[in-house]
């Protein structure tokens, strides 16, 4: 969820970096100034995780649909739901729904309006290079934690789609060795996503544990 945060991040927030070239913040605002204009947005993805050293490759396909503030995310057996104050996190082998209430001031939650606030001031923003992947011309631009002890990844490196204008692929460095991509494989503007979507309908499934996990 964690790089699927930064994905939704980079789609749907205004980028202001204290340290970064202006290349490379053009770019990102660009990106972000055109999803917003969206009513809504649903797209695939795939997410792999990869550790050289330990010689694992592990991929998913995902789906995910936004909102405003509001979000589900069908990922690894677990959709998620949020309808802007509440989540459901559905786990599907196990028949049970946690319910809980995220704080909207904890950095690690999943909330597609605020996200890249975190990241104003404590990234640097830089300029690498333009690519060819897939027939694609791409923008390949990095993100370096300023506090890096303090971070659980070296670097973020982010692909857009040159002709397009759109994220076409996110990679987390981590530090353990852990590197995690998500590869978008489909963006689709959406006009009519209903409230419903983002909400857990518990009468849709009746087996189900709840487990409520609010104060």
């Amino acid at each position: 969820m964690r790089l699927i945060s930064i994905l939704f991040a980079v789609l749907f927030s205004t980028l202001s970096f204290s340290q970064s070239d202006e290349k490379a913040t053009t770019i990102l605002k660009k990106v972000a100034k055109q999803y917003k204009t969206y009513k809504g947005v649903s797209i695939q993805f795939s997410l792999t995780m990869e550790n050289a050293q330990e010689d694992i490759k592990e991929s998913s396909k995902g789906k995910a649909w936004v909102k405003g503030n509001n979000y589900k995310v069908n990922l690894m057996g677990v959709e998620t739901f949020f309808d802007g104050t509440t989540k459901w996190s559905y786990i599907k082998d196990a028949e049970e729904v946690n319910i809980t209430t995220p704080d909207p001031d904890d950095k690690n939650t999943f909330n597609p309006s605020k996200l890249f606030t975190e990241y104003e001031e404590g990234y640097k923003v830089r300029y690498i290079k333009e690519v060819f992947q897939n027939n694609r011309a791409l923008h390949q631009i990095d993100l370096f934690p300023i506090n890096v002890k303090g971070s659980e990844f070296n670097r973020i490196r982010i692909f857009v789609d040159k002709d397009k204008n759109q994220i076409y692929k996110i990679i987390r460095f981590g530090k353990d060795g852990n590197d995690y991509t998500i590869t978008l494989s489909s963006i689709k503007k959406e006009t009519a996503l209903p409230d419903s979507l983002f909400k857990f309908e518990a009468s849709k499934y009746p087996d189900v544990e709840v487990i409520d996990l609010r104060d």
